[in-house]
C-alpha cells in the first residue's frame, strides 16, 4: 500500500500530458467529460469565483453540450467540500416521484410493464432536482452573481456547437429513443447529425435566459413549469404543478468509510453508489489485494468476485431510507466484510452470487418488506465532473437525465429534456426499492472524496449507472494500493461483472490473465476499447491535491468523451 507519500512522490514522477486531456495547477482545477464545459468552469475560477462556482458554470454549460445525459430536466448529489469550515455537506438533488405515483405504476394487467417500454414512459419522468441543487450551492457556497455563471452556456446554446463525437455516437446508437419533438432537434428533416456539423439550440437558449433573470426557481413555477407540466400530461404522465412547487432538495451528512489510513465521503442513501464502493474498498483491505500484481488473473478474479458480492447487497438492500429502515451498519461491519469474504476463493469463480444478511450485524429490520429482486436496470449514460479551488474548497457532482436522451422528450419551445429516473425502480411493488409517492428511487451516483489526516486530497467520479461503483474502486485501488499516477490509475483497464447480468472488460488486459480467467468459468461478453473516444466503461474525472507541495493540483480527464482537465491560470 502507498503511503500519501508515495502517492504524490509517483504524481511528480509522472508527467501530465495535456494532450490527454490532463493539466496541472496551484490557481484551480477543473474536469468534465466536455472540453466546452470545463472551458466556462475554469472562467470562473480566473474570475475570482471558487469551486461551488465553477461546479454551476460547468453544469449549466453541460445543459447545453451534453444535453443527452444531463441538463435542466436532471438530478443529481453535489459533494462539498468547505475549507473554511473544514466541513463536507452532500447536496442531495436526485430525482423524486411526483405525489401521483403508486407502487402499482408500472403493471399492466397483473404484468410489470416491460423495461423499454417503462423507459419511453412519461409515467417514468421524475421531479427534476439539480436546479434546486444548484440553487443551494449557490445561495450557500458560491461567490459570484448567477448571470456571470450562466452566460457562458447562453452563449454556448446561441452560437453554432460543433457535434462531437459523443453526440454523434449517441444519436446514431439511441435515436430510436427520441419522440418527435426531440427528433427534430437531433435529426433534424430525418438527417441525424454527424460529427463536424454545427446545431444552434435558441429554444434552450431562452430557458437560460430565463432563469439568468428570475433565478433556477423559474424552472419550478412560472412558464417553464408550466410548460414541463404540459408536456408531462399530454404523454400520460403524473407529475403536476405541486410536486414541483413542493420539491426541495435535502442536506445530508456524507456517508463516511475508510480504506486502510484514508477516510472517503460518500453520498448517502438513496445513492446506493457510495455503499457500494466502500463495501468494495473493505472487502479488497481483507483480502489484502495489494499482495497480487496489478496485471495478474488473480487481481482481476479478486476484483470480479468482490464486485458481484457488492452489487448483489446493493441490489437487495438500498433504497429510499426514508420510506424503509436500511442495513447500513451492518453492510460495512467487519464481521460480515469477513463472512463476504469467505466466499471467495482464489480456486474457483463462485458463479451465481446472492445477497447476504447484513441484519445479523444490525438491528431494525422491517420484515414486512421483501428484498428486491435482481434487476439492474439503472441507465448507463450520466455525467461527472469536479472542482478544486486555490483555497481548498472541492464540489464534485454526478448528475443524469438517467437513460441517454432520458425519457426521449422534450419541452417543446424550451429546448431540453425529461428525465426518465423512475425506471430506477424496482417494477414489481412490494419491495425496498418499490415506486411510491414523493420517493427517490435508488441511485448508484457517487461524487467522492477521499481525505489524508483530515484534509481532502483525492475527489473523482464517474457516470456508467450500476458501473459507476466499479469504476470508482479501481480507480482507488490503483492509486491506494498499486501507487499509479493518476492518470494510468484512470488508464489501467477496468473490469465489470454483476451477479446474473454483464461482464464487462476492457482491452488491455493481458492475454494470459484472460485465459486464465476464461478456464475458470468466466464468460466475458462485452469488451471494450481503453484508447477508444466512446467504448470504456464509465468515464472518470479526478482532481488530486498534492499535500507536500504547497497545494499543487493534478486534474485528469478520462477517454471516453470529449472532455478535458484544465487549471486557472
Amino acid at each position: 500500500m502507498a503511503g500519501i507519500e508515495d502517492i504524490f512522490k509517483a504524481q511528480k514522477k509522472y508527467k501530465i500530458d495535456n494532450e490527454n486531456k490532463g493539466d496541472t495547477s496551484r490557481d484551480g482545477m477543473v474536469a468534465s467529460a466536455i472540453t466546452e464545459a470545463s472551458q466556462a468552469g475554469n472562467k470562473m475560477l480566473e474570475a475570482g469565483g471558487n469551486a461551488f462556482d465553477a461546479l454551476i458554470a460547468i453544469q449549466l454549460s453541460l445543459a447545453v453540450v451534453e444535453g443527452m445525459n444531463t441538463g435542466i430536466g436532471a438530478g443529481g448529489f453535489i459533494l462539498c467540500y468547505d475549507d473554511d469550515e473544514k466541513e463536507t455537506k452532500v447536496i442531495n438533488a436526485h430525482s423524486r416521484a411526483p405525489a401521483g405515483l403508486t407502487p402499482e405504476c408500472f403493471m399492466e394487467n397483473g404484468e410489470t410493464m416491460p423495461f423499454d417500454e417503462r423507459t419511453k414512459s412519461a409515467i417514468s419522468i421524475g421531479v427534476p432536482g439539480i436546479m434546486k441543487g444548484l440553487e443551494y450551492l449557490h445561495e450557500n457556497y458560491a461567490t459570484l452573481p448567477l448571470e456571470q455563471l450562466i452566460d457562458p452556456a447562453i452563449t454556448l446554446a446561441k452560437n453554432e456547437f460543433r457535434v462531437n463525437s459523443l453526440w454523434d455516437r449517441t444519436i446514431q446508437l439511441f435515436k430510436h429513443r427520441l419522440r418527435e419533438t426531440a427528433r427534430e432537434k437531433f435529426v433534424p428533416e430525418g438527417i441525424p447529425l454527424r460529427e463536424g456539423d454545427t446545431i444552434t439550440q435558441l429554444e434552450l437558449a431562452k430557458t437560460l435566459e430565463i432563469i439568468r433573470e428570475k433565478g433556477f426557481n423559474a424552472v419550478y413555477e412560472g412558464e417553464i413549469a408550466d410548460a414541463i407540466v404540459e408536456t408531462v400530461r399530454q404523454h400520460g404522465g403524473t407529475l403536476d404543478h405541486q410536486d414541483l412547487l413542493d420539491y426541495h432538495v435535502k442536506i445530508d451528512e456524507p456517508m463516511w468509510s475508510t480504506y486502510k489510513r484514508y477516510r472517503i465521503a460518500f453520498p448517502a442513501p438513496p445513492s446506493g453508489g457510495g455503499m457500494g464502493v466502500a463495501q468494495q474498498l473493505k472487502m479488497f483491505e481483507e483480502l489484502d489485494i495489494s499482495h497480487y500484481d496489478p496485471h495478474s488473473w488473480e487481481k482481476y478474479h479478486l476484483v470480479s468476485q468482490v464486485t458481484q458480492l457488492a452489487l448483489a447487497d446493493r441490489q437487495r438492500y438500498i433504497g429510499d431510507p426514508d420510506f424503509h429502515p436500511l442495513p447500513l451498519e451492518g453492510l460495512l461491519h467487519e464481521d460480515y466484510i469477513e463472512e463476504r469474504c469467505g466466499e471467495i476463493s482464489l480456486e474457483k469463480n463462485v458463479g451465481k452470487v446472492d445477497a447476504g444478511n447484513p441484519w445479523k450485524y444490525q438491528k431494525g429490520r422491517d420484515s414486512s418488506v421483501k428484498t428486491n429482486h435482481y434487476a439492474d436496470n439503472e441507465g448507463y449514460e450520466t455525467t461527472h465532473f469536479t472542482a478544486v479551488d486555490k483555497w481548498g474548497n472541492i464540489a464534485s457532482c454526478t448528475s443524469s437525465i438517467e437513460r441517454i436522451f432520458g425519457s426521449g422528450i422534450i419541452v417543446p419551445n424550451y429546448g431540453f429534456l425529461l428525465n426518465n429516473d423512475l425506471t430506477d425502480f424496482e417494477a414489481e411493488p412490494g419491495q425496498v426499492n418499490e415506486p411510491d409517492s414523493s420517493k427517490c428511487p435508488t441511485s448508484s451516483k457517487c461524487p467522492t472524496i477521499m481525505f489524508h489526516d483530515d484534509k481532502p486530497f483525492f475527489t473523482l467520479g464517474s457516470p456508467g449507472g450500476p458501473t459507476i461503483i466499479a469504476s470508482v474502486a479501481q480507480t482507488i485501488l490503483n492509486v491506494i494500493d498499486y501507487n499509479m499516477p493518476l492518470e494510468e490509475a484512470i488508464k489501467e483497464p477496468r473490469i465489470y461483472i454483476a451477479p446474473d447480468l454483464g461482464k464487462q472488460w476492457e482491452d488491455g488486459i493481458n492475454e494470459e490473465a484472460l485465459q486464465k480467467l476464461e478456464s475458470m468459468g468466466y464468460e466475458f461478453t462485452q469488451s471494450f476499447r481503453v484508447e477508444s473516444a466512446d467504448t470504456r466503461l464509465g468515464d472518470v474525472q479526478a482532481i488530486m491535491i498534492d499535500q507536500t507541495d504547497g497545494h499543487l493540483l493534478y486534474g485528469v480527464a478520462d477517454s471516453p468523451r470529449p472532455g478535458e482537465a484544465k487549471g486557472a491560470e
